[in-house]
């Protein structure tokens, strides 16, 4: 007899509602679920991938440890002892510093890891954290921060409301959103041309996106900045600055005017590509037309002028009167409101506190940039990292030079993973703590609702009962935490009382007190219970916070409060399809953290930042003319069946076609006597790779695309599926040398590379 459960996939950051179907411990089917309040049956491809990954064969079920004879089963108890030992002993030998910690991107699809994370952060007592920020939206949190106060507070596109959607660097279709949550993506894209709207892409490549846009415009890879300035050096010239109700809400018009004056359409043509009258008509309809908004993604972000990009995309919606408005970038007021909260806990975000040793390169968010963990392991002398704690994550292939990070953890005194596989990365652990898998556990999503173009929640329990002796990623941090902090008599009653606190808590107890405290819940904001409750909260979360600040995010939780809500996890326990809270609505400025609640256009930093722009022209200027024969610009590429590296143990996802390849264009392919499907050597300043070609007329001449997440030919890991079908590693390319200097991010996109054709065997006669 078969059983249904609803659920939200926790494969991509789309949140789509899916239908699972089970007979005893097994999944019978996985379709999209019709009566999602937000996806309406809505899935893509990678869904049916939950089933694999729950049944996988490679997965581990058990703590292992690393021999000279292979992996070793273990139990929790010894695991845990041995992992604490290890760590304290290496800390109170060589202090904090030694140790490192690296957060990989399944960590935010796991609303127990966001949550019950900060315990075992704080036992580590280490400021060389990493996680993929550094690596992805790294520049957005940056402009959040600096412009609106907070690191977490995003503008979301209102994209089912638009009629113009113009999108620079980013290919929504394939990734329902990426800091846009929006499941059915191709739908709403398709919604907008149906009303009369446009959509429009400016990509090197034509993406899928693309394929459904009204428009596709070329631009080279890395100039994204200039192409920004130059719209906003039209919208200013041509007084078409309209900036609404935000006017008294806005600050340093004046310098952003300033900054923009030097870059006139005329001037940027030749570097980006893109012909002036088509900037100029560009802009003229973004800025005249009412429901308008425009979104960049990775593109513009993991590149050398990433920080100033995300800046300049925020800054063109809000001069334009395109924010905080109906159809243009709008903010969300999710029901577990993790920004006001955060605030209250003093955690709105910080950058550039203190800075790599080897580098100097900023911290963000207590988090250095990824691209220095090699050498802070390997050169940073008495103050190097020698133990690695990695949590779901797999840095040696989504980080730059996957090579030298690879060399680099094999040279550890220790390391522990807490992962389900042997990947390219745990691999190297000492330990690995395999947690229970995503259908074994409760899940509600309370990243994600931060970034969707609808106000939405859901919750759902596990669909299957964790197996005996299995452990949620929340026990683990936990029991190492409790561990870690027991060094005396005294710290281990402190540090018992704090586990057994938060583990009758649970994260579901913790998300519960969100419910009810958030603009959604059960609790008035502004009430003595409210303010009692609330202040519990923050001291878990790392701060004792006055009545008096509490009850000053009141008017804002207040505004969103509706008597027929009334949140809490026992309400949604009852709505299996998840709850729609209502579209987005103006919040400002009263959802500022800003001095004065005001947004500030023009920062210094990114003013300051400004002379390594015109730098750009004066070195396309020196090398016009000059183009190598086999010389390109290397750009990355997402596929709709793919997120990241875990994706590949599923046969389901990797059957089919080869979708590892290196796209080039006819006339560079015909140029080098490059045919389809034949092997390339892609040459960088760091390492090579040999490749398919997949020739194309969906890519820029002098551009090349590999996708992201693949090479698993390393010896070792134990996913027998994505070794067969192995591809290579784009960040064996992509240089650890190569940041945004601003930020710190990775330079991941426009990395110059060389092509050279293997030339195929012949066969001599016999």
């Amino acid at each position: 007899m078969s059983d249904t459960h609803f659920r939200t996939c926790t494969l991509c950051e789309a949140m789509c509602g899916i239908k699972i179907e089970t007979e005893g411990d097994k999944v019978v089917s996985i379709k999209g679920d019709d009566q999602d309040s937000f996806s309406k049956g809505y899935i893509c491809p990678k869904a049916i991938a939950l089933q694999d990954l729950q049944q996988d064969p490679d997965r581990l079920r058990h703590p292992v440890r690393r021999t000279a004879s292979g992996w070793e089963k273990m139990s929790w108890d010894a695991a845990y002892d041995e992992v604490a030992r290890r760590l304290n002993r290496i800390s109170d030998q060589h202090g904090s510093k030694a140790l490192g910690v690296y957060l990989g991107n399944p960590n935010v699809h796991n609303h127990g890891n966001i949550l019950f994370s900060l315990p075992l952060l704080r036992a580590l007592k280490t400021r060389k954290r990493f996680s993929a920020t550094s690596l992805d939206q790294l520049p957005h949190m940056l402009a959040n921060l600096k412009m609106f106060g907070h690191q977490a507070l995003f503008p979301v596109p209102d994209i089912d409301r638009t009629d113009l959607f113009i999108c620079i660097g980013g290919n929504p279709a394939a990734s329902n959103g990426s800091l846009m949550t929006a499941p059915g993506m191709p739908h709403r894209l398709k919604a907008i041309l149906a009303k009369g709207g446009r959509v429009v892409t400016i990509d090197p490549r034509s993406t899928e996106t693309s394929s459904l846009a009204s428009e596709h415009v070329f631009i080279k890879p890395g100039t994204d900045v200039l192409f920004l300035l130059a719209m906003l050096n039209v919208i200013f010239a041509e007084n078409l600055v309209n900036t609404g109700h935000l006017e008294k809400h806005i600050e340093d018009l004046d310098l952003l005017k300033l900054a923009c004056h030097s870059y006139a359409p005329e001037i940027v043509e030749g570097p980006t590509g893109v012909h002036a009258s088509t900037i100029r008509t560009l802009a003229r309809e973004f800025a005249t037309t009412p429901e308008a908004v425009l979104y960049s993604r990775l593109g513009t972000s993991v590149q050398a002028y990433g920080a100033l990009c995300t800046w300049l995309v925020y800054c063109l919606n809000i001069v334009t009167g395109h924010f905080d408005r109906r159809g243009g970038m709008m903010f969300t007021l999710p029901a577990v409101d993790m920004v006001s909260f955060g605030a209250l806990a003093g955690q709105s975000g910080h950058f550039d506190k203190y800075q790599s040793v080897v580098r100097q390169l900023p911290e963000f968010g207590g988090e250095l940039p990824s691209s220095t963990m090699a050498e802070e392991i390997t050169e940073a002398g008495d103050k190097r990292i020698r133990a690695m704690v990695m949590i779901a994550g797999n840095p040696v292939l989504s980080s730059p030079n996957g090579q030298q990070l690879d060399k680099a953890l094999a040279n550890l005194d220790f390391m522990v993973s807490i992962d389900m596989y042997v990947t390219e990365t745990s691999r190297h652990a000492d330990i690995i703590l395999p947690p229970t898998g995503p259908l074994e556990r409760s899940h509600i999503d309370v990243i994600f609702p931060m970034l969707a173009v609808r106000n939405i929640t859901k919750y759902a329990g596990p669909v299957f009962k964790p197996a005996d002796g299995s452990q949620h990623d929340w026990e683990i941090f936990l029991n190492l935490a409790r561990r870690l902090e027991s060094r005396d008599l005294i710290s281990s009653i402190a540090a018992k009382a704090r586990f057994e606190f938060m583990h009758k808590l649970t994260p579901d107890g913790m998300v519960d007190l969100f419910l009810q405290l958030g603009p959604y819940g059960r609790l008035p904001p502004g009430s003595k219970l409210w303010g009692k409750t609330a202040g519990k909260l923050i001291s878990i979360l790392g701060k004792r916070t006055p009545l008096r600040k509490l009850l000053e995010i009141g008017p804002l939780l207040r505004a969103g409060q509706n008597a027929e809500k009334n949140l809490s996890l026992s309400r949604l326990r009852n709505e299996p399809h998840g709850l729609d809270l209502g579209p987005l609505r103006p919040c400002l400025p009263e959802r500022l953290y800003t001095k004065g609640k005001k947004i500030r256009l023009a920062p210094r930093l990114y003013l300051q930042d400004l002379p390594r722009v015109a730098e750009l022209i004066k070195s396309y200027e020196a090398q016009a003319g000059k183009k190598l024969d086999n010389g390109f610009l290397l750009i990355g590429r997402r596929h709709v069946r793919s997120n990241n590296s875990w994706m590949h143990n599923s046969f389901r996802l990797v059957k089919g076609k080869n979708r590892c390849t290196v796209m080039i264009h006819p006339e560079d392919a015909a140029r080098l006597g490059v045919e389809d499907g034949q092997n390339v050597t892609v040459t960088s300043a760091v390492g090579r790779v040999e490749i398919p070609a997949e020739v194309t007329e969906g890519i820029m001449p002098g551009v090349v695309s590999i996708p992201h997440g693949w090479g698993h030919a390393r010896p070792g890991i134990s996913q027998q599926t994505a070794q067969a079908h192995a591809g290579v590693s784009v960040n064996d390319l992509t240089d650890e040398m190569q940041v945004d200097p601003l930020c710190g991010t990775a330079v991941l996109n426009a990395v110059p590379v060389t092509l050279t054709p293997v030339q195929k065997r012949r066969v001599r006669a016999a």
